[in-house]
């Protein structure tokens, strides 16, 4: 199966007149990520105006917004990319872990934007940390099980079960959807957790001392396996370092791999 990544646009990328709305006076977007669905993010920020000053926080600081169109011929499996779904975890999960602010969530142009206040911290897919792997591998471990220890299970409205996602990629009912189900490895008594539901490099902040502060893209937040969540964190040291840092991401969230479930874990996000 052809992996879709997603990553910052290659070559010159047309303003969406949808993130053009949203800008304020003064503003000026740069494109920064392009997602499987066609969809883009862009960072505003006021052009003239000191970054350090207060000047620049009142004039809007740093704001992302993501664009998302209303659907892809780049990957027509994908049912579509709810930016309103987001915008609803992105605040729930605020009260326990540092997320960007959502400052506005709106339907336009056939398609959803999303705004939201930026964080202070490079991603851990950024050349900076690209060039640093083994201590970025295990902040991302790190990071990822802080977010598991703090957001609490009994009080998530979220879903992000198996049988949740085979029914969300149009497999319910298929001979792949059943399969998936029937083949969910068995559960341990402290497997259950709140899960990122994409928690590849990308979307972690770091600092420049190599700890997690703030977490992006949401989307997919629910309850379902940590594995579900350590299996995709781990892999995505692939595509972003290179091969032979996995295992730091393991030694950072404190977990022994478990073989079995690595390997459903990354099948069922392949599927879905």
């Amino acid at each position: 199966m052809e992996r879709y990544i997603a990553g910052p646009p290659k070559g010159p990328v047309e303003l969406p007149p949808a993130i053009e709305a949203a800008m304020l006076p003064g503003d000026v977007a740069k494109p920064v990520w392009r997602n499987e669905l066609g969809g883009l993010t862009f960072r505003l920020q006021p052009a003239r105006v000191n970054p350090c000053s207060r000047e620049f926080v009142s004039a809007g600081g740093t704001r992302f917004a993501k664009w998302s169109p209303g659907n892809s011929e780049v990957n027509p499996k994908y049912r579509g990319n709810d930016l309103h779904a987001e915008a609803e975890r992105l605040r729930w999960a605020s009260d326990w872990v540092e997320v960007p602010e959502v400052l506005d969530c709106i339907d336009v142009d056939g398609g959803e934007l999303l705004v939201t206040q930026g964080i202070e911290g490079r991603a851990a897919s950024s050349p900076f940390w690209c060039a640093r792997p083994e201590e970025a591998a295990r902040a991302i471990g790190k990071g990822l099980r802080a977010f598991h220890d703090a957001l609490p299970v009994a009080e998530c409205p979220f879903s992000w079960s198996v049988a949740e996602r085979v029914k969300h990629a149009g497999l319910e009912g298929t001979p792949e959807g059943d399969a998936l189900i029937a083949e969910q490895p068995p559960m341990d008594d402290d497997e259950l957790v709140v899960c990122h539901g994409d928690a590849c490099a990308p979307n972690y902040l770091l600092s420049n001392f190599g700890y997690v502060v703030g977490f992006l893209d949401l989307g997919r937040l629910g309850v379902g396996s940590r594995w579900a969540d350590l299996a995709v964190a781990a892999w995505s040291t692939d595509w972003n370092y290179g091969p032979g840092y996995e295992d730091f991401v393991y030694q950072g969230y404190g977990i022994k791999p478990t073989d079995e479930k690595i390997a459903y874990y990354r099948r069922l996000w392949d599927a879905t």
